[in-house]
């Protein structure tokens, strides 16, 4: 009975505890940890910070608090960095290139169009009145060498010199016989002074030669070519009357001509004096003829914002012919350049930015310089070294994560 007793206040002071910790206890738990911030930093623009709260001078925004363990997330971010799981790389389609050094070259073409080299260009006219007798030459765009006879013209003043020249001749001959030397002196200047005469109205030295030895005046003077060459324009005709300023051809020599080519302002820049190049005509397809830049011109077209810049060609058999239109093509560049394929450079007309690759799908955004184009290549002048490895594609959706972020 003694045991018994005592297993039963045992077992009551027991259940009495139980009860009471059970019903009448308090839940006890544990006083919330307060972390302190680092700094504050301007969600917009991660690389403001401040050591205390307030809003941002730039955009007026409230800053936030960073908080030990999330520095890297605002660095990353303050850099130019943005981060996507493999998963986003993917379905942007980023793909990846190298920028390098390589012997750049393009080509820059523009339209064109075949001119008369005006240095190769000779107006006929008579240097005295008088009357056509005879048309050589009766058409325009014939083929004519120097010297070939174009028309004869008959002129009472030449021969009226002619005369003079006739008489000054025996007058010569008669003093020769004068033992008196004044005399003979006298005489030999009248003769030069009317050769000179009919040699500065263009009569050939063969025509004088032949009044003196026939002692006959010639009553038509024949005008011969002065260059070889096509003519372009003939005011000639039988019995018309001429003067000293009346056009009568224009001969120009198309053995070589010159192309007018417009180039772009933007383009301006990448031609330079004896630059080679190369002319197309869509009616000769597969020929191509070579020449040279020999001027460009010191002011730019206002109406269609173009340079024209002339090239000689040298042009056998004739086959470049005035007003042909054609297409220029200039070889520009040369040298190494550090370039970068043209879809990897996001270009905002006053930034142009590039995303590199940083690993595990982390991504660097550079803000570059570029310069000429060469094909689907760029130029990089600043910015990138190479051998850096870059995004030629899905550098747009990047570009819009990175400002999301």
């Amino acid at each position: 009975m003694k045991i018994f007793a005592v297993v039963l206040l045992a077992a009551a002071a027991w259940a009495a505890g139980f009860g009471y910790g059970r019903w009448y206890a308090k839940p006890h738990t544990a006083a919330p940890v307060q972390r302190k911030p680092l700094y504050w930093v301007d969600a917009m623009h991660p690389w403001y910070k401040s050591d205390r709260p307030g809003i941002a001078p730039d955009c007026n925004m409230e800053l936030v608090p960073v908080y030990p363990g999330e520095e890297a997330q605002y660095q990353q971010r303050a850099s130019g960095v943005v981060q996507v799981t493999p998963h986003q790389e993917q379905l942007m389609g980023v793909t990846y290139g190298i920028a390098e050094y390589e012997n750049a070259t393009a080509t820059l073409r523009a339209a064109a169009r075949v001119a008369i080299d005006e240095t190769r260009v000779a107006k006929v006219q008579a240097k005295l009145a008088g009357w056509i007798d005879q048309v050589f030459v009766d058409f325009t765009g014939k083929l004519v060498q120097q010297g070939d006879p174009l028309l004869s013209v008959y002129s009472p003043e030449a021969l009226a010199t002619e005369q003079e020249y006739l008489l000054a001749i025996r007058a010569q001959h008669v003093s020769h016989e004068n033992p008196l030397h004044e005399m003979r002196d006298s005489t030999d200047g009248l003769v030069a002074a009317a050769r000179k005469r009919l040699e500065l109205w263009d009569i050939s030295g063969t025509q004088i030669d032949e009044i003196a030895r026939t002692g006959q005046t010639i009553k038509d003077l024949t005008l011969y070519s002065p260059i070889s060459g096509f003519v372009m324009e003939r005011s000639a005709f039988p019995k018309q009357r001429v003067t000293p300023e009346t056009p009568l051809y224009t001969v120009a020599d198309l053995s070589t001509v010159w192309v007018m080519a417009d180039v772009y302002e933007y383009e301006a820049a990448n031609i330079r004096m004896n630059q080679a190049a190369s002319l197309k005509l869509d009616y000769l397809p597969g020929r191509t003829f070579r020449g040279r830049v020999s001027y460009i011109q010191p002011a730019v077209d206002p109406a269609t914002r173009t340079l024209k810049v002339r090239l000689e060609f040298p042009n056998s058999g004739y086959a470049l012919k005035p007003d042909m239109y054609g297409q220029v093509e200039f070889a520009t560049g040369g040298g190494r350049r550090l370039t970068v394929p043209q879809s990897a450079v996001l270009n905002s007309g006053d930034r142009q930015i590039v995303f590199l690759d940083r690993g595990n799908s982390a991504f660097e955004q550079r803000e570059v310089k570029i310069g000429q184009q060469f094909g689907d290549r760029v130029e990089v002048v600043s910015g990138l070294k190479a051998g850096e490895r870059i995004v030629t594609s899905g550098n747009f959706l990047l570009d819009s994560e990175s400002r999301l972020k």
